[in-house]
């Protein structure tokens, strides 16, 4: 793969959230015979797991980076890892686990390397937001026949970007992209319960944000 970059157009596929969990299947069926092909040098196999992978590697990354730009170098970073790293994956777990952790591996070495070569600024802290789309208005279920899609898209943009990091994580895990807290408590290493707690505070600030801004949503988000 050497230093190309590859091609990311999926940052700007808005996707479908409902279906996220079922692709997350497909790619962990999908991959397990291009695995052993991979180790063996098999450049073929090698892109048809990079294009298999991109997508929801991007989606991880931005959730836990919170910046477009930063995503695509994560990315780019992660795809390119895959080829000398696959080896150290023994199928003890999922592969959407094993990508999931490699991923948040390269997001801690590229906010150490960003820390090394600048300091905190303004810039920065501006840099740092989601642009999420309509369909986070799903994930509250709220009604939209009463209420203009655009304004609660972006009610519900602005409380998600607004969530603790932690919280951001495991609430874009498992109420967007739909695994078990479970999964997600392997996924990140962090004790079930803990995870159910974090989750459970992210949505009940949403919901209390959205009820105190738009009161005729109330009995879809009453907890």
């Amino acid at each position: 793969m050497g230093g190309k970059r590859l091609p990311l157009s999926i940052r700007h596929n808005s996707g479908n959230f409902g279906t996220l969990s079922s692709e997350t299947e497909r790619l962990n069926e999908l991959v397990q015979p291009l695995i052993p092909l991979v180790c063996a040098g098999d450049q073929d196999a090698l892109d048809r797991l990079v294009r298999a992978c991109q997508h929801r590697v991007y989606r991880w990354a931005l959730a836990k980076t919170a910046d477009r730009d930063d995503a695509d170098d994560v990315t780019q970073e992660v795809l390119m890892r895959l080829e000398r790293t696959l080896a150290t994956y023994r199928g003890d777990s999922l592969f959407s686990t094993w990508l999931y952790r490699l991923t948040g591996n390269v997001v801690i070495d590229h906010q150490r390397d960003r820390s090394r070569r600048e300091k905190l600024s303004e810039r920065e802290n501006g840099r740092r937001r989601v642009r999420m789309h309509a369909q986070l208005a799903d994930a509250v279920h709220a009604r939209l026949d009463d209420i203009h899609v655009a304004d609660v898209a972006r009610l519900v943009r602005v409380l998600f970007e607004k969530l603790p990091d932690r919280q951001r994580e495991i609430f874009d895990l498992v109420d967007l992209q739909g695994f078990e807290p479970a999964e997600v408590s392997r996924m990140i290493d962090m004790n079930g319960a803990t995870v159910r707690a974090h989750l459970f505070k992210a949505r009940r600030a949403i919901r209390r944000r959205i009820i105190m801004e738009v009161p005729a949503l109330q009995e879809e988000v009453a907890e």
